[in-house]
């Protein structure tokens, strides 16, 4: 009897696995679709779809979880991060200041099927990154450049060890919100910076390497 229960048992647990992974699947299904059907029709500052999946990339290899997104959009960036913490049981806070564009973007997240994923504030990040808590593992700036500067130090104390702080266009040389802040970043010690140029946007990878 006691053999028969334990097979049961197991049969349990087998049908469960099996429901999970084809979840995961439908999931990755779902969203890639709609990735692929929007590629070529984002607008109101949404990153290229090359760099959405460079996004996607840095949280798997980095199994981040506590993800922190500083200007929404409509959400293409959101998803792939969503996206990539649906494998690594993370989630997302995305902070957008036009309450229309995230309204489109929650519209997306729905659609997409990652919106459970998904904690979208609306709001200045000027007010409310410095009220966050933390810690984060790993963020995304793409919002007003004069302030990546401050975004990040507003932050930097607040990310976890071998944590990620990416931005969004630092290829904008004639910017001097990007030159400021990658002035600064590069020389803080803390910090181990990189630029993949990706769709010509320019992504700046910060690992932190030092508390």
């Amino acid at each position: 009897m006691t053999g028969v229960i334990a097979s049961l048992v197991g049969l349990v647990i087998a049908g469960l696995s099996a429901r999970s992974a084809l979840s995961e699947s439908d999931l990755d299904s779902r969203v890639l679709q709609f990735l692929k059907q929007a590629r070529g029709s984002w607008t109101g500052w949404n990153v290229p779809y090359e760099d959405g999946r460079i996004l996607y990339g840095l949280v798997l290899r980095g199994n981040y979880r506590n993800i922190l997104e500083i200007g929404t959009s409509t959400g293409f960036s959101t998803i792939w991060l969503a996206w990539a913490a649906s494998k690594t049981g993370g989630k997302v806070i995305t902070i957008e200041i036009d309450q229309e564009r995230l309204r489109i973007a929650r519209e997306n997240f729905r659609k997409a099927g990652v919106a459970h994923l998904i904690d979208a504030r609306l709001g200045d990040a000027h007010e409310k990154i410095p009220a966050l808590k933390g810690p984060y593992d790993f963020v995304f700036s793409d919002a007003d450049k004069n302030w990546y500067h401050r975004y990040f130090q507003d932050l930097e104390a607040k990310m976890s060890l071998n944590g990620c702080f990416t931005a969004h266009n630092v290829l904008w040389e004639n910017d001097p919100g990007i030159r400021s802040f990658l002035d600064y970043v590069r020389k803080d010690p803390k910090f181990r910076t990189t630029i993949d140029k990706g769709s010509g946007e320019g992504i700046s990878i910060s690992y932190k390497i030092a508390d």
